[in-house]
């Protein structure tokens, strides 16, 4: 199913006001695991790192949630957020103004052709790279365009169910990836091609976050396809699965798995 529609319906409601963005971003970080995972490693890279300036990439940065959440540690770091649909990057652009964080900037690019020669300090790729066929010339243009001794960080699905898919006869059940799943040797492969060195690379959504990811995300975005009816009951779902899912996402977060549907990758310049 094509889920972008149904994205766009969810960000007009909540990009109605900078206190219902908040409010949007509080709640994705709440219920996407993979924010758990991100955040995490996130928190790991910034101790020490506070209190100076810094020059961050957002590559594919959607709503902006995570340009909000980094912004939020240090004002002084400065953070460039990318992505090729402008109607977001001008959203985003007014909200941040609007909430006072000039230090944040959105732009229109394609991380295909984009490239800053040694201006970032870190380069944060959240489920983008599944969308983008020419990978490897975008992890060559984010390896030029960081700093020696940047790190990129990535999450994205694995071959091992991402996107929902088992097996060679299923199709992804979000037909926006050109990909299903990365397999944890091939991107690792494919960023020693791009020139990083050291690679560090894990599974994220075990079990318990395979469950959450059913839970939170599929069923609902499902029903919302078939009818937008489902709008008016999606409160009182989430007032069921809502403490269950955060529980699975805690316990998913915590743990270290031998498999998973998701990736966690990070590199060195």
């Amino acid at each position: 199913m094509y889920y972008d529609p149904i994205k766009r319906s969810l960000g007009n409601v909540f990009n109605r006001s900078p206190w219902l963005r908040r409010l949007f971003y509080h709640l994705l970080d709440l219920l996407l695991l993979r924010t758990w995972h991100v955040h995490r490693e996130l928190r790991q890279w910034a101790k020490g790192r506070t209190r100076g300036p810094l020059d961050i990439l957002d590559a594919g940065a959607g709503y902006g949630q995570y340009s909000y959440w980094l912004s939020s540690l240090s004002s002084l770091w400065r953070i460039l957020a990318v992505d090729v649909k402008e109607e977001q990057v001008a959203d985003s652009n007014n909200f941040f103004r609007a909430i006072g964080r000039p230090q944040v900037q959105f732009a229109v690019q394609d991380l295909v052709l984009y490239q800053e020669p040694n201006s970032f300090d870190l380069a944060l790729s959240v489920d983008v790279m599944e969308h983008i066929l020419e990978d490897v010339e975008v992890f060559r243009n984010i390896h030029a365009s960081l700093k020696d001794g940047g790190m990129l960080l990535i999450s994205t699905p694995s071959d091992q169910g991402g996107s929902d898919v088992h097996a060679d006869s299923e199709t992804s059940f979000i037909e926006e990836h050109v990909r299903d799943g990365y397999n944890i040797h091939e991107i690792q492969q494919k960023l020693r091609t791009a020139g990083f060195e050291r690679i560090e690379a894990s599974y994220s959504y075990g079990e318990p976050g395979q469950i959450s990811w059913r839970l939170s995300m599929k069923y609902p975005i499902l029903m919302l396809g078939k009818s937008r009816l489902f709008f008016v009951l999606l409160p009182f779902y989430y007032l069921l699965t809502f403490p269950f899912c955060l529980f699975l996402n805690w316990l998913d977060a915590r743990g270290k798995h031998d498999s998973g549907t998701g990736l966690i990758v990070k590199a060195w310049k």
